[in-house]
């Protein structure tokens, strides 16, 4: 087709923790990439979800929530990478899902008014929420962001993301397209098995445990008929060890069959996966450590 009539751009979704930004991209993609669970700051890093049709391709980007009260270096990070999805974005998305104030808003939507771009507010999981806390919720972001058009969504069930979609392609700038038309991610697969593990901890350990553990593909080999992965889960403790291991291993096996089950279906072969737990201590704090896992 002739380029000069082809959209392109940078969707960047953002947002306070827990509102359903990785839910969002997944009901754009039609397909789950971004790993979820009902416990805030699941999401650590940026992942860009590639979008294609014949004459547009949008690139959605998720990324960690905002931490209002940064607790370790690893939550400043988070925050750094927030502050990215600003600097490059063609349209914003805020989320936010009908429980948190407008006040802890304020530092998102002081930044969002410094940008140059459309923006879009997205309440969602208006399946969970009363009609009254939905007019009330856009009341009051319709006089704090006046510019920006606001959607009823949810993204679980995927309502109202059709006539999001529409207005996206209808604001994006003409621009070839930025990822050859066959990507659907700019990440690598050892990204994706690290945060299937990583979102298996979440939904079975409780309290500090999923935040106290980092995930690492350490080795992937793809032979004809088996991918052999073999994960590194780090915590910071060695009694965190004991509760990932439980009791005889019961526990990681667990982990390890749920998330051998979702690489299996999303790279569409056998796996074998084999998951290791090693102490570093205080890792969230660790510069060097964050750097090497991608969050500097």
């Amino acid at each position: 087709m002739d380029n000069s009539k082809h959209k392109s751009g940078f969707i960047n979704i953002i947002g306070l923790p827990n509102v359903g930004k990785s839910t969002l991209l997944n009901a754009f993609m039609g397909e789950k990439m971004a790993i979820v669970s009902p416990k805030p700051q699941t999401t650590r890093q940026r992942l860009f979800g590639i979008l294609n049709a014949e004459d547009f391709q949008m690139i959605f980007s998720d990324s960690p929530g905002f931490v209002l009260n940064p607790s370790y270096k690893l939550h400043e990070d988070m925050n750094m990478i927030v502050q990215t999805a600003f600097k490059d974005a063609d349209i914003i998305i805020l989320v936010n899902d009908g429980y948190n104030t407008l006040s802890e808003h304020e530092d998102l939507i002081k930044a969002l008014e410094k940008l140059p771009v459309p923006k879009v507010v997205v309440i969602n999981k208006i399946d969970q929420l009363k009609a009254e806390r939905i007019e009330s919720v856009k009341e009051e972001f319709t006089k704090a962001m006046p510019e920006s058009k606001i959607f009823e969504v949810s993204a679980l069930n995927k309502k109202g993301i059709t006539p999001l979609i529409e207005h996206l392609i209808e604001h994006l700038p003409l621009h070839p397209a930025y990822y050859p038309k066959d990507e659907i991610s700019d990440r690598p697969i050892r990204y994706f098995v690290s945060e299937m593990v990583r979102e298996k901890i979440f939904l079975n350990y409780k309290k500090e445990i999923p935040y106290s553990t980092e995930v690492v593909t350490e080795d992937y080999k793809d032979e004809e008929n088996i991918a052999r992965i073999t994960v590194m889960i780090y915590v910071e403790r060695n009694s965190q060890k004991a509760i990932i291991l439980g009791k005889h291993g019961a526990a990681i096996k667990n982990v390890g069959i749920q998330a051998r089950k979702d690489i299996e279906e999303f790279i569409g072969k056998q796996v074998y996966l084999e998951l290791t737990v090693k102490v570093r201590n205080n890792w969230r704090n660790d510069i060097n450590f964050l750097k090497k896992s991608g969050y500097r």
